[in-house]
């Protein structure tokens, strides 16, 4: 994978900035890019640290034509784009009865047209140089019902078959879609649907009111274990494989 380039939306903390360090640690020039410029620049100065070639490009995922400047302007300072992850991802909790228009709105901007604007824009660059690699990550939750999550879920689904159905679109030019699932992994999304100290052992135990049965493995993902996933995607280890789902939740789906 060395000396390709990768664009990776959600990169300023997550998955997302999981995934900007296991590009770069495998030769991968990335454009690092998300809505939240100061974290996003903490986060590339940290990789630069480690000599990371990763360069911050601030913008907002649900802005069509500001994606398309993005697009433009990272090609042009920076050549080709190789790969892109779609990892930028907003979570808003709440039944379907009290949920309100505007958590549902911006739950699918982010979620699923924030995928749809990146990949058209990419992926539209990709089809003439015939070569390219998108990875969406998804959740498990688009193929098992959670409640308390109706909009998440909904939206994660319609992002992977969105991006499934890109794929057999752009086959015939050599371009591999595929998504990756993650569970229950240590993030500050995560985090924020803990109320106490409780929650870690909670989310592995499961919750038989809730109809969650746990995680099989005894443990919560890391970003690295969705990032290293992700990764394997994008290399040419994979490159016989196009869309798919690969589930990284310890088996909390029970293989959904």
């Amino acid at each position: 994978m060395e000396n390709r380039l990768a664009l990776v939306t959600g990169a300023a903390g997550g998955i997302g900035a999981a995934v900007a360090r296991e590009l770069g640690e495998r030769g991968v020039a990335v454009a690092a890019v998300d809505r939240d410029p100061d974290r996003l620049e903490e986060v590339v100065a940290k990789l630069g640290v480690d000599g990371l070639p990763v360069a911050p490009f601030p913008a907002d995922v649900t802005d069509s034509a500001a994606v398309d400047a993005l697009v433009a302007d990272v090609e042009r300072r920076l050549g080709p784009i190789d790969h892109l992850v779609n990892a930028a991802g907003v979570l808003r909790l709440g039944e379907v009865t009290d949920f309100s228009d505007d958590d549902w709105i911006s739950t699918f901007a982010v979620n699923t047209t924030g995928v749809f604007h990146l990949s058209r824009a990419v992926v539209g660059r990709m089809v003439p140089r015939r070569r390219g690699a998108v990875v969406t990550v998804a959740s498990n939750a688009a193929a098992t019902p959670r409640t308390g999550m109706a909009a998440y879920a909904a939206s994660k689904a319609a992002a992977e078959m969105f991006t499934k159905s890109l794929g057999l679109e752009v086959a015939r030019h050599g371009i591999r879609c595929n998504i990756v699932a993650p569970g229950s992994t240590d993030t500050p999304m995560l985090n924020s649907m803990w109320q106490d100290d409780s929650g870690p052992r909670a989310t592995l135990a499961g919750n038989l009111e809730a109809f969650r049965v746990g995680i099989p493995l005894g443990r919560l993902a890391q970003p690295a274990d969705v990032a290293q996933a992700v990764a394997f995607l994008l290399s040419e280890q994979a490159r016989h494989i196009t869309l798919h789902t690969l589930t990284v939740d310890g088996g909390a789906a029970l293989g959904a």
